[in-house]
Formats: C-alpha cells, structure tokens, sequence
C-alpha cells in the first residue's frame, strides 16, 4: 500500500490561551499543499522501516512508530510490516511533516484492513499521537481550533502558489511556545480569514495572515527573520512563517522573478521548492 503524506501550511496561527495542562489553545487556517513523503507499508515476517534519510530514527517517539503501534492495538492487528518512507518534506520545517506521515499509515492501515471507526474516533486517535495528524488525516482547507482536534472545513476558491524557503536549522515547536509573550505576539480574525478565502477576496485575506509564534521563532532562529525580511524587500506580498517554523512562504506566481529568488536562497544553503495548494 503507498500513500502520500502532503504537507500543509498555516495562512494564520493564532495563540488564543494557555492551558493548565500546559498546552495552547490555538485558531488555525491550514492549506494542504502539493508537496509529499511517499510512505509504502507491506505485510512482512518482521517489522522493519527504511528511509532515504539518515537523520530519521524510527524509535517510540517517531510519529510513524506511534501510529503503527497504536493502530495495531486499538485494532488487534496482529501482523508485522515492512515500512518505506521516501522522505521529501524537511524536519522542524512548520509543514508538518512528521504529522502527514503518521496520517498516511492511518489512511493506509484503514484500507488494507477495512478498518471501521467514527469520524470522532479517528480524530481521538490521531491526537494521540501528535497534534496536527488529526488535520493531515483529510487533507483539505480547515479553520482548525483546541489543540488541533476540532476542524472546521471549508471550499477554498483560489489556487496558491507558494514559494517555501527554510534556513538549514530548524526551530523546537516546544521552544517556540516556551518563549512565546501573549501580550507581544500578532493575533488575527481567523473566522474573517477563512471567509475571505471561500470568497476569494485576497485584498481581504491577505492582511490577516498572521502567525503568533513568528516573534519567539525569530528569537530562536534569527536566519528565519532574515529570510522574510529579504522576500519583504524583494516585493513579495504577503510573506509569513508556518506553523513554528523554520519555513517562511511567500504567496507568488511561478515566473522568471521567483526562479530567480529560488536560485538566490538554494545558494546560500536555504531548502527552497515551489509549490500549489492541494486540489483534490
């Protein structure tokens, strides 16, 4: 069985509260984007996972483990399995990366055995295991609000393209919301943000795309403000980070300027790729 696991992209991340149990209550809009891991699962006599980059250690954290073993569990699946992952999308990236990938063995595992559970259920599953595999498990244009658990989908009448640019270090999602200072961050009209996109009105969008944990980032990573600052000064418009970065994206046409760009950051050692938003 091969499934794609698509990254998504954050056009506004806004931190609502904190949380007693630690974690924050977030409003979201994501975007799927055009842009995937492969992951290949197959019956075997024993457990086994591969992939096309070294760095990727699959131990009990690795959300591809997690999701395997929890879906065995729930449901008394007693099979081993050999497990490829052709990775594409980079790490500590704010695509979700790791998060796509554990949906894809969700999606997979459900059609290889027919597995049968609730919308709610599934939802409950894959928060388990991270807090975007609930979103990365549809695919589609979402208001997403909790922790990530409660999604709200919607027709997105526009197709984007984004060019994504990450420095060659990430950023810790944990660090980020540590560092986070409710008071000084950009928040955002998020239920006016996906209003505008199911209207297509970007002249409305566009200014509401906001990411509140870009200040703490830019603390943590400052090659991250560069690179908006640089695509800001280039014309591009409107630039933000995603998720808790490293990734900054700037909206554009894939024309000769933006090869250009892209050729100019892939020099000075940035993952850069141009992409569209997921049309399913």
């Amino acid at each position: 069985m091969i499934e794609k696991a698509y990254a998504k992209i954050n056009l506004a991340l806004d931190v609502t509260a904190c949380r007693e149990d630690g974690y924050h209550e977030l409003e979201m809009v994501n975007l799927p984007l055009n842009f995937f891991d492969t992951l290949t699962i197959e019956e075997a006599e024993k457990t086994s996972y591969h992939c096309n980059r070294s760095y990727i250690y699959f131990d009990e954290k690795n959300t591809v483990v997690k999701a395997l073993n929890l879906l065995r569990e729930r449901f008394c699946i007693d099979k081993e399995f050999t497990v490829i992952l052709q990775k594409h999308i980079p790490t500590r990236a704010g695509l979700g990366g790791g998060s796509a990938d554990a949906a894809a063995v969700f999606r997979a595992l459900r059609k290889m055995y027919s597995l049968q559970a609730s919308e709610e259920e599934w939802i409950s599953l894959a928060t388990r295991v991270g807090a975007d595999v609930p979103y990365c498990l549809f695919n589609r244009p979402a208001i997403v609000r909790g922790i990530g658990e409660k999604l709200d989908f919607f027709e997105l009448k526009n197709t984007y393209t984004f060019l994504l640019v990450k420095p060659r270090r990430g950023v810790s999602t944990k660090e980020a919301f540590d560092r986070l200072d409710m008071d000084l961050c950009d928040h955002t009209d998020v239920a006016a943000l996906a209003q505008a996109l199911r209207e297509g009105d970007d002249r409305k969008a566009f200014p509401l795309m906001k990411n509140s944990l870009e200040r703490s980032s830019f603390e943590i990573e400052p090659a991250v403000r560069k690179i908006k600052t640089r695509l800001l000064k280039e014309g591009y418009d409107p630039v933000m980070m995603s998720g808790s970065g490293a990734t900054v994206f700037a909206i554009c046409e894939n024309n000769e300027k933006t090869q250009k760009t892209m050729e100019q950051f892939r020099k000075h050692g940035n993952f850069v790729r141009i992409c569209t938003n997921l049309t399913i």
